[in-house]
């Protein structure tokens, strides 16, 4: 696969996950107001990232591999999956990707009578952040850990997942209801990042807080993403079949 079809595949993939999951969170999670039957919730929301993964990782993973995340890339390549040559072609692939997902959320959100984007509250317009920011009021240092902790296994479960020894062609289905897990473990404490393209997509639309604090959602996915790459690089060696080593 030539190298601009794998970029243009990232930029579409990123682009969908950021549409998808954020434009669900901001169009549907809370349509009609508090206590309306038809708002999707946090459920809905974490069930639309994972279906995002899901379908452009079926659409798009033979060319491209489907990372749609910086951290996954540098994941990949610390498990020894991706060549380093590649990594910023595919970051700023996808970086490009999530900020024109976020561009049809704001022209279409810019339709409704009276949209207006309130950059003083927690989690507006889809943005992660923590402290006032954190939708739950949870700490930097506990949003830090999250986003390391979940990075690291959600990078776990793509290279298991992906493992050749694994069962073929179920992939996608793993790492979207993994990504689904993660954000109904850390929606109410940074919104859910592990994904820096994401976090800074929205984060631009917003400004003021949203991008003080977006150097967190960069450095702790980024370090979740080396420790579960590592982890697995280790854990998925094939070494020889013999109990003890």
């Amino acid at each position: 696969m030539t190298k601009s079809k794998k970029l243009a595949a990232e930029f579409l993939g990123t682009m969908w996950l950021v549409l998808g999951g954020c434009g669900s969170a901001i169009f549907a999670a809370n349509f009609g107001g508090d206590g309306n039957p038809l708002g999707i919730g946090f459920v809905g929301v974490a069930l639309a990232f994972g279906l995002t993964v899901l379908t452009g990782a079926y659409a798009f993973g033979h060319i491209s591999g489907g990372h749609f995340n910086p951290a996954v890339s540098i994941g990949l390549m610390v498990g020894k999956r991706f060549p380093a040559a590649e990594l910023p072609g595919y970051i700023i692939a996808q970086v490009l990707g999530g900020i024109f997902g976020a561009f049809i959320i704001y022209l279409i959100a810019s339709g409704q009578s009276g949209f207006v984007i309130d950059a003083s509250s927690a989690g507006a317009f889809a943005t992660n952040g923590f402290g006032e920011f954190s939708p739950g009021g949870y700490s930097m240092m506990s949003a830090l850990i999250a986003e390391i902790v979940l990075t690291a296994v959600f990078l776990i479960i793509i290279m298991g997942s992906t493992h050749h020894q694994a069962p073929v062609g179920f992939a996608p289905i793993a790492i979207g209801l993994g990504l689904t897990l993660i954000h109904l473990i850390s929606i109410p404490i940074t919104n859910t990042s592990v994904n820096p393209a994401r976090s800074t997509a929205v984060a631009l639309f917003v400004g003021g807080e949203s991008i003080s604090q977006l150097w967190l959602f960069w450095v702790a996915p980024i370090i979740g993403a080396v420790i579960g790459g590592g982890i697995y690089a280790w854990l998925g060696h094939e070494g020889p079949d013999i109990i003890g080593e």
